[in-house]
């Protein structure tokens, strides 16, 4: 579906076509900011996406890819989103370095509780009205919990999502120093009810040491659109 949109813009003509960048891939970043990750906690997330994006490994997967340049919007949720930095091109170190320097800046916008279908939602919807066009399109969910106290439910919004041709991957966030907090079951719960679409994946984030080499990882996978191997590390793929 994302190929035939891309399809449908070039032949429409140069007119919409110069309206739209073309890149690689369009990606949000959707990460946890409800009640259970404190400011410190948000801080640290926002230190390691910055740090994952602007990694020599990430850099060359991007110059590598399809176009050589992706799309890249970060955001954050609980009860409501809100977009910390917008749709940003990254085809370089500068321009990668320009969306990490824009993540320390703005101050905490999303509060409340988990509206996990609500979030799924809201990035589709940042997908479908930028002025941007890609062959694939991918929501990076990352949380601390499978709670959905508020909003529409995960499985309709998943569904919606998956519908529409955008694939949902997840990184479900464990802490080494006080356990799972969504209980035993919350990696076979993200592997479940949230990942979806060809080829999508989930990677562990097994605590703060790790954060950064995680979200790492599963970058260069997205952007080269690469499924990992089965067995490697805690991943499931679906």
């Amino acid at each position: 579906m994302r190929v035939l949109a891309c399809l449908i813009c070039l032949l429409a003509g140069p007119a919409l076509a110069e309206t739209r960048q073309e890149v690689g891939l369009e990606l949000v970043l959707l990460a946890d900011a409800s009640g259970s990750i404190d400011d410190m906690e948000l801080s640290f997330q926002r230190q390691g996406y910055a740090s994952a994006i602007t990694d020599p490994e990430v850099l060359k997967a991007i110059q590598d890819s399809l176009y050589g340049n992706v799309a890249v919007t970060y955001v954050e949720w609980a009860t409501n989103t809100a977009v910390v930095v917008p749709w940003t091109v990254i085809d370089g170190e500068d321009s990668a370095r320009a969306f990490a320097d824009a993540l320390s800046g703005p101050p905490r916008q999303a509060y409340g509780s988990n509206a996990i279908g609500g979030a799924l939602l809201d990035a589709k919807r940042l997908i479908e009205t930028n002025d941007i066009i890609a062959p694939r399109a991918v929501i990076d969910f990352s949380g601390d919990s499978i709670r959905n106290s508020s909003g529409p439910s995960i499985a309709a919004a998943r569904a919606e999502v998956l519908a529409a041709g955008i694939v949902i991957n997840a990184l479900p966030i464990l802490r080494a120093e006080d356990g799972r907090r969504a209980g035993a079951n919350l990696e076979v719960e993200y592997a479940e009810r949230i990942i979806g679409g060809p080829g999508a994946f989930m990677v562990t984030a097994e605590g703060r040491d790790s954060f950064a080499r995680t979200v790492r990882r599963k970058l260069v996978l997205e952007i080269s659109g690469r499924t990992p191997a089965p067995g490697t590390g805690r991943i499931a793929a679906r």
